[in-house]
């Protein structure tokens, strides 16, 4: 997982990349969480969708949001944040112009930063949300939501609440042309201590089917 510096809006950012082996491979992006409660792209959940994404062939980035680790500038509230994100997957997609997807992948903060990101990059087909922060933030900028995607949610998670990420699946789920999938992981909190296989399982299961030749979803 080769380190990289690249140019982000306030100053460099760093991230962890890897090339995709094959011409055309698609390229995911995972997003870490919030800068303000320790969250750094080695976040162990971070670490875990990089790696799935990875083994899969995907040109593979995670990087530290402004202000983490040795990336320059300071925390923004979600909104440098979000250009951040931006820049990282200009960054990406300039080395892989001819990538025939992109995924964006996320947890907690990060979940929020990726699906804001959705409604900015058209070229963005599936989405994976772990613990979407629905119970602190406003996700109602999903209008639509632009992609299909699965929401990974911890059923004892006192952090994040399952209710409200409920709230949010069931108000995605009335749109047409996309579809939600939604998993409750069995006595799993916010942070997957124990639980962590069976999150990826549920990430890995997803993936299987979205990315096999008679899926249906595009």
């Amino acid at each position: 997982m080769p380190s990289v510096i690249f140019p982000g809006p306030e100053g460099r950012l760093e991230g962890r990349f890897q090339p995709a082996s094959r011409p055309r491979a698609p390229v995911a992006m995972i997003l870490h969480p919030h800068p303000q409660a320790g969250g750094t792209m080695n976040d162990r959940i971070t670490m875990q969708l990089y790696k799935t994404f990875v083994a899969r062939g995907f040109a593979t980035l995670r990087f530290n949001f402004r202000g983490v680790g040795r990336s320059q500038g300071s925390f923004d509230n979600g909104i440098g944040e979000l250009s951040d994100a931006a820049a990282a997957l200009d960054w990406v997609q300039s080395i892989h112009p001819e990538a025939s997807t992109t995924w964006i992948a996320g947890y907690s903060f990060g979940a929020l930063i990726g699906m804001q990101l959705l409604m900015r990059r058209p070229e963005i087909r599936g989405f994976i949300s772990v613990n979407p922060p629905a119970n602190m933030y406003d996700f109602s900028f999903l209008a639509p939501c632009p992609a299909s995607g699965i929401i990974v949610q911890g059923a004892a998670d006192t952090v994040v609440t399952p209710n409200s990420v409920q709230k949010l699946v069931d108000k995605l789920r009335t749109q047409k042309h996309i579809t939600i999938h939604h998993d409750e992981i069995p006595r799993a909190n916010h942070f997957f201590e124990n639980e962590l296989d069976d999150m990826m399982l549920s990430v890995d299961k997803y993936l299987d089917f979205r990315l096999s030749p008679e899926c249906t979803i595009r």
